[in-house]
């Protein structure tokens, strides 16, 4: 989708965004200059990512997860995936049905329709390849056809519409309006990503249903139904209001604001504990879209009161959130350090709230936390062997990660890691109306047309901690350029343009700000000297996690016990306690030693890390917890 912004003054001299999204067609996804006008975003754009087809991955692990994850989209059976969507619309089917999540005798079949749609957008727009396209197509034909057999004013879904009616009721029945969400998201993607109209219909079909079930519900009623988790429908709800300006659907997400849970936190209480953490998240995260459009400033604080808290006092080092998929009590993260910790999904909403923070502000601070995320979740969490998900990343001494099935499975995580590996362009480059912030360090090229500048990325980060950026362009362009200087090299940078150093007056935490006149050629070089550090759980200074520069390391422990069909799962829950040898090392008799005096690089092995001297009764080999699968692990060490 190509995104304008264009920022005039006001009475009180803001600059604010105006929102124009293109005319799309099926045929042809990008007409320059066709626009209508969609609802304003009245609140001011500090920072605005780039269009997905401005920015193209390079080679890295970041494109070969994209890689993966594409080839999973375009092999998977859309026969068996619409087979629930064609039962329950009484159409002829003979496909197989899909197990796990999707099985016909599921509750929640159907949401992974929504992430496909949304997966495959995504992957067109970032790679412009049009077998992506084609087949998102299809998938949104095919559930049109379901759409107009119910014939139920809108209504389109993979299960009985009863599903809804008992969730109002209060009646026990898993999360109908979680699906609705995925389903409606999947449809805005389609259009928005790879120009779909016929999508951008069924949503508003959708809407059009949704509304006429709700509108007649007392404040009452809908607290009930609220009880039931219904994922970002207030966010999609606010997403088709941005495009449409239809006034009902800015309604339909103002009936779906949850008191119960987003009241305390307007109040800026953390009132989290116990409740389902990925239940919440996509609240808030409606929540900061609303803002955006309405500027209510309860929405914004909200938002960032919900992110401040949950990163102070609820976030492990990997940057990732809750215990068997629920929050505690702030700051016991040592006390729950188990099989279930950190579920995947959390940590994607929670990167789509950063990106929202962000925008507004462009502190660096998030830009921070959604490296942190990026490379130690996001990253570690797909199977590199068959680009399979992962629902939870077990911190229990000796565990494993736990891998999805290509057809049993389909897990919400599964869902998620549809998007998550189809967007990594997306966060790289921001932009100002002056210049570009360079956020996150991965091979990639950006082109900013609106400019006529394109900066090409070459690194081996975090493995070298050297990235050069080349800059090409027709004419000379006079534009800063921030770059971010993350708050984890307290070592100091060394940065140097067209071969000359240049002095950093900038500290950890801030952007290195490059301001001159740019011309085809010109190279900028920074270094970011990378230390061993711990990071301590925030409860207890002698259990901690071992970082180098911005990633987290995990100790090896070997494949013992392990047999097949471990690690693959049809339930997530599976092998959460799988056999833990009893000679699993946990703890290390550091003393008061610095950690660079008892863990050392290995020759040459890029980040990889061995303990020295007694630390241990046996040498322990650390790496990257992304590089780390298929073997036992420990990712929190007891100190002595």
């Amino acid at each position: 989708m190509k995104i304008s912004f264009l920022f005039y003054s006001l009475s009180k001299g803001l600059a604010y965004s105006l929102l124009l999204v293109p005319f799309l067609t099926n045929s042809q996804p990008r007409e320059e200059g066709k626009t209508f006008l969609a609802t304003s975003n009245v609140v001011p754009i500090k920072a605005s990512n780039f269009d997905l087809r401005d920015v193209k991955l390079l080679d890295s692990r970041f494109k070969e997860n994209m890689e993966r994850n594409g080839k999973w989209l375009l092999t998977m059976d859309t026969k068996r995936l619409l087979h629930s969507w064609r039962v329950n619309a009484g159409l002829q089917t003979n496909a197989q049905p899909l197990g796990g999540w999707e099985a016909l005798d599921c509750e929640l079949r159907g949401h992974t329709m929504g992430h496909v749609l949304s997966g495959l957008a995504m992957m067109y727009a970032s790679t412009g390849e049009e077998p992506y396209k084609k087949r998102g197509d299809s998938l949104v034909t095919a559930l049109v056809e379901c759409q107009n057999v119910l014939n139920q004013n809108g209504y389109l879904s993979a299960f009985p519409q009863y599903f809804i009616d008992r969730c109002i009721a209060g009646q026990p029945v898993w999360a109908p309006w979680y699906t609705i969400h995925k389903v409606m998201a999947g449809l805005i993607d389609m259009y928005t990503y790879a120009g779909n109209k016929e999508a951008l219909a069924a949503a508003e079909k959708m809407s059009n249903w949704a509304y006429l079930k709700l509108k007649g519900l007392t404040a009452e009623q809908l607290a009930v139904m609220e009880r039931n988790e219904f994922g970002g429908m207030i966010e999609s709800f606010y997403n088709l209001y941005g495009v449409t300006g239809n006034e009902k659907d800015k309604e339909l997400a103002e009936m779906f604001y949850h008191h119960a849970v987003l009241d305390p936190l307007a109040s800026q209480e953390d009132k989290l504990a116990k409740l389902h953490a990925n239940t919440q998240i996509p609240k808030i995260i409606g929540e900061a879209r609303g803002y955006e459009l309405t500027a209510d400033e309860k929405q914004k604080t909200i938002a960032t009161f919900f992110w401040n808290t949950v990163i102070d006092h609820h976030t492990y080092a990997t940057g990732g959130n809750s215990d068997d998929e629920h929050f505690f009590s702030p700051d016991q993260l040592s006390a729950h350090l188990s099989a279930r910790t950190t579920e995947t999904c959390n940590s994607y909403n929670m990167l789509k709230l950063t990106k929202h923070l962000f925008n507004w502000t462009a502190d660096v601070k998030y830009a921070d936390y959604y490296e942190k995320v990026l490379y130690n979740h996001i990253l570690a969490a797909q199977d590199p062997e068959t680009g399979m998900a992962s629902y939870f990343m077990p911190f229990k001494p000796g565990l494993f990660k736990v891998y999805s099935t290509p057809t049993n499975s389909f897990w919400c995580c599964v869902g998620t890691a549809f998007e998550s590996n189809a967007k990594f362009a997306e966060t790289i480059y921001f932009h100002d109306n002056n210049g570009i912030y360079i956020n996150l360090f991965i091979p990639s090229e950006v082109n900013w047309k609106g400019k006529g500048i394109t900066i090409i990325q070459e690194t081996r980060y975090p493995e070298e901690a050297t990235t050069q950026f080349i800059i090409k362009t027709d004419a000379a362009v006079s534009m800063p350029i921030y770059i971010r200087y993350p708050s984890w090299a307290v070592s100091g940078a060394i940065l140097k343009v067209n071969g000359k150093k240049v002095k950093v007056t900038q500290k950890p935490g801030s952007y290195i700000v490059l301001n001159r006149k740019w011309k085809t050629g010109d190279k900028i070089e920074v270094t970011y000297p990378m230390e061993l550090r711990l990071a301590t759980a925030n409860d207890n200074p002698h259990k901690a996690a071992i970082a180098y520069g911005p990633i987290i390391l995990a100790g090896e422990m070997g494949t013992e016990g392990l047999k097949n069909p471990a690690p693959y799962a049809n339930d997530q829950n599976d092998y959460n306690n799988y056999n833990i040898p009893a000679n699993i090392i946990s703890t290390l008799n550091v003393g008061n030693a610095d950690v660079s005096n008892w863990l050392k690089p290995v020759a040459g092995q890029k980040l990889s890390f061995i303990t020295t001297g007694k630390v241990a009764s046996r040498q322990i080999t650390l790496i990257p917890y992304y590089q780390l699968h298929h073997e036992r692990y420990v990712l929190y060490w007891d100190l002595r």
